[in-house]
Formats: structure tokens, C-alpha cells, sequence
């Protein structure tokens, strides 16, 4: 796998090595030595699917305090855009954003540290989107930057008008208001 980091200290974009043949494809989506060298120690406790929409964001959602999340996302069928909010006070890219496009094409991954916001924006009829995470979904720990903070300055690839958003990412709170991490 190539391993490359990211214009935001933390935040890898990974590459696998694919092997095609006339019956199709092979990789290694994740090896956790190789993933130790080059990124860090992470422990994985969960992984997530979910299926979505063109049009659908989801995001941008972090968990607060020691509930927070490290993780390992990737699309297996269809594309999106994949955005990290870094969210870390003592960070020099505090504030600023990186994104991603991940599709089952491309097969890529992205890596997210704990102390960040995430989010996707699916740009294809559907997408099938999956990701490993370091520490349990906690509902009570949960929070929500609005997508569209002009603090942050997202370009979304897809019209206002064209987004579906559950009421929680509707509800979420601006930049300035949201919990930062140390």
C-alpha cells in the first residue's frame, strides 16, 4: 500500500495495491503492521457500512472527549467526497479541512484521527461506504458541525438544493461553537 500524508498532520490517504486478473481483483484493504509503521498504533474495535443516495451528506460528526474516533474509511461501491474538520486547539492546521474523493474505483482510503470532524457527500447514484473505528459508537458523546460553516469553507460539489440531510446534521452547530479537542 502507499501511504500519503496529507497536507493536515495525521490525516493519511491510502492507496491499495491492486491485482487484476480476468476474474477480477485482489487487495489487501488493511495489515496492520504495515498500517503501525507507517501511521501509528490504532486499535479497531468496529466497523460500520453504510448505503446512500446522490446527494446525501452525512456529516460533519465527531464524538467528544475520550469517546472520540480514529478512522479508516474507504467506498466499496460507488463515489463520494470524504472531508476531515480538524478540530485539534493546538494543531497549526486548526480549523482547516482536507478532502478526499473515494470511490470503489479508485478503491482509496482515508485515514482520520482522533480530534477531527468527518463527513461524505455521496456523487454517484449510490454509494456503499464503510469504515473501521478506534473506540464504540457513544449516542450521548455524539456532535455535529453544520455542513456548510463559511469558518470551514467546504466546497460541496453538489447544490444546496440537491442534498439530503437527516434533521440530526441539520441541527448541527457552527464551527465557532463546537467542541475543540486539546
Amino acid at each position: 500500500m502507499n501511504y500519503i500524508q496529507t497536507e493536515i498532520d495525521g490525516v493519511w490517504l491510502i492507496e491499495p495495491r491492486v491485482f487484476t486478473d480476468g476474474r477480477g481483483y485482489f487487495m489487501e484493504v488493511y495489515k496492520e503492521e504495515e498500517f503501525r509503521r507507517n501511521v501509528g498504533e490504532v486499535h479497531f474495535v468496529q466497523e460500520n457500512q453504510s448505503r446512500s443516495t446522490y446527494g446525501v451528506l452525512r456529516g460533519l460528526h465527531y464524538q467528544k472527549g475520550a469517546l472520540s474516533q480514529a478512522k479508516l474509511v474507504r467506498v466499496i461501491q460507488g463515489k463520494v467526497l470524504d472531508v476531515a474538520v480538524d478540530l485539534r486547539c493546538s494543531s497549526p492546521t486548526f480549523g482547516r479541512h482536507v478532502s478526499a474523493e473515494l470511490s470503489g474505483e479508485n478503491k482509496r482510503q482515508l485515514f482520520i484521527p482522533r480530534g477531527f470532524a468527518h463527513g461524505f457527500l455521496v456523487l454517484s447514484d449510490t454509494a456503499v461506504f464503510t469504515y473501521l473505528v478506534d473506540n464504540v459508537y457513544a449516542p450521548w458523546a455524539e456532535a455535529s458541525i453544520y455542513y456548510d460553516d463559511p469558518q470551514i469553507g467546504i466546497n460541496w460539489p453538489v447544490a444546496p438544493q440537491q442534498m439530503k440531510l437527516s434533521e440530526k446534521d441539520k441541527a448541527g452547530v457552527p464551527f465557532a461553537d463546537a467542541d475543540y479537542f486539546d
